[in-house]
């Protein structure tokens, strides 16, 4: 029996759509990994403030676009769309010089988890309004509220969109054993969401079937007593975040197609997706100034060779943290 796919249709009518769509996630992808250490050091805050402005400029073009669909005078809606556009060419380097001028070019506290998490928020709520645009763009006609945010928060382009980012940082960041397994398990359930919310006993099934293999394998390292203590603390929020994510898929069933079972499903999706992009965001942080990443290849400005290195090697070399 063919297992039932989430529908991927994509019209003339949608096709600069889905254009700007893709081509924002691969934004989003390369200005991440910019601001991720590429030597034994944080970057600097102005680097933060450049990759926020970016990533929230395409958030506004992205809200802009809806007014194609919102506004029935398609002049005046494209002209908002261009105005976007434009912002959005501006914003990211006025904010910079700025952030030149109050920050004076100092590195963030690795450590301190308030830009991570920033970038989190930013990120996920820009693949938030991603699934609306297109949830419009499905039906050509403006929805309410409540159906926009369940039909966006159960959309493909929401969480294809989110897993396509969480897996370019699971492949850039470096992880002990625990931490990769347990953040590739959040990918991929992100990955099985739409089925999750359009046939809640196929996908609820393959999710778990994927959760479980984690917590074999997490289980397994914890009973070797090979657990760190804040690889302790990464598996407790794991756990947290699909015990949740458990009640809300059974919320889907009971709710029988209401709009408030995939709005809090997909919140709660959401949810973790800002704690993993925010935890690999600071693991990258933390590792640069503990001096993890300090190998000579890692200081070879990250080769592709280094790709999907887990720390488990152990350090070739000490390397100080620059003041």
């Amino acid at each position: 029996m063919d297992l039932p796919l989430p529908v991927v249709d994509v019209t003339e009518g949608i096709l600069s759509y889905v254009i700007v769509a893709l081509s924002m996630i691969g934004v989003t992808i390369f200005v991440l990994l910019q601001i991720l250490p590429r030597r034994a050091e944080p970057p600097l805050q102005t680097q933060i403030v450049l990759a926020f402005a970016v990533i929230s400029g395409g958030s506004l073009l992205l809200v802009s676009l809806l007014f194609v669909f919102i506004d029935s005078n398609s002049t005046t809606a494209w002209t908002v769309v261009l105005l976007a556009f434009n912002f959005m060419m501006m914003f990211p380097a006025g904010f910079w010089f700025v952030s030149h001028i109050l920050f004076e070019d100092r590195r963030i506290s690795p450590t301190g988890w308030t830009w991570p998490v920033v970038l989190g928020v930013s990120v996920t709520g820009s693949e938030v309004v991603m699934g609306v645009l297109f949830a419009y763009a499905g039906t050509g006609h403006a929805l309410s509220l409540t159906l926009s945010l369940a039909d966006g928060l159960s959309s493909i382009w929401f969480y294809w969109s989110m897993a396509a980012v969480m897996a370019g940082l699971l492949l850039w960041v470096p992880l002990s054993p625990l931490e990769r397994w347990g953040s590739a398990g959040l990918t991929a359930t992100a990955a099985l969401a739409p089925w999750i919310t359009a046939y809640p006993l196929v996908g609820g099934a393959a999710a778990t079937a994927v959760m479980t293999a984690v917590f074999l394998l997490v289980a397994r390292r914890l009973f070797a007593h090979r657990a760190a203590p804040v690889e302790v603390g990464f598996l407790l929020g794991l756990t947290a975040w699909f015990l949740a994510m458990a009640v809300a898929a059974a919320g889907l069933v009971v709710g029988r197609g209401a709009p408030a079972g995939p709005i809090a499903f997909g919140t709660v999706m959401a949810v973790g997706m800002v704690g993993e992009v925010s935890y690999l965001v600071r693991r990258s942080f933390v590792g640069a100034a503990g001096g993890e990443w300090g190998t000579a290849e890692l200081r070879r400005e990250r080769p592709a060779g280094s790709v999907g290195r887990t720390l488990d090697a152990g350090p070739a070399e000490a390397v100080t943290p620059a003041e």
